[in-house]
């Protein structure tokens, strides 16, 4: 067990990063993503910090993370069929280039339900989902983002605690929004808010939340 021990706390500080960015706490996202690398510079480890990093608008560390996954683990299935397709997704969005990110995000799609890249179900599961879903939301296109959270919410048993699992559904409603299905995008906001009942008020996605929910009422 001592073996597993270090990693796994580098993957619970990882998680630490991605439920922040997820939740908009970008301005912890360097600082807390270093932590989590000083703990282990493992495959799973470096992927959630590069994912966080891409997210909170640090593409250039990101893309180093990124050159070194690939380096480092060139025959890695998860690595070149799932994680480096979706960091380069994500800082395609960056570049503003969603259509390339769509298609980044192709050859991921045949593991997109395969056995999950972190073996403690903290992050790194159905991420191709979840960015596909988010660049679908961007473009307005509501059916075809609401088919990819829908896909995450599906397989509970592949997210598990990782926090793409509450953020689909909060992303679910509004991609029913956008489609019109306004009966459909408060339930899935109601499931959001319910699962954050106790968050604290002030967490700006939350209040996004509440906010969204009270203009579809």
């Amino acid at each position: 067990m001592r073996a597993f021990s270090f990693p796994h706390r580098g993957c619970r500080a990882a998680s630490r990063v991605i439920a922040g960015m997820i939740g908009m706490a970008a301005l912890l996202a360097g600082a807390t993503a270093g932590a989590a690398l000083e703990l282990s510079k493992g495959r799973d480890v470096e992927y959630g910090a590069a994912f966080a990093l891409a997210l909170s608008g640090e593409p250039s560390r990101s893309h180093a993370l990124a050159n070194d996954l690939e380096k480092r683990f060139p025959e890695d299935t998860l690595v070149r069929f799932t994680y480096l397709p979706t960091l380069r997704a994500v800082l395609s969005i960056n570049h503003g280039e969603p259509a390339n990110a769509i298609e980044l995000l192709q050859i991921a799609t045949p593991y997109d339900l395969a056995i999950p890249g972190s073996w403690f179900g903290f992050f790194g599961n159905l991420y191709p989902s979840y960015v596909r879903g988010m660049v679908y939301l961007a473009g307005n296109h509501g059916a075809e983002a609401t088919a990819e959270f829908r896909k995450i919410l599906d397989h509970p048993a592949i997210f598990l605690s990782d926090p793409v699992g509450p953020m689909a559904r909060l992303q679910l409603g509004r991609a029913l929004a956008i489609s019109g299905e306004k009966a459909k995008a408060r339930n899935a906001y109601e499931d959001f808010l319910t699962l954050w009942k106790d968050a604290d008020a002030d967490i700006p996605i939350f209040k996004q939340a509440q906010a969204e929910y009270a203009r579809i009422r």
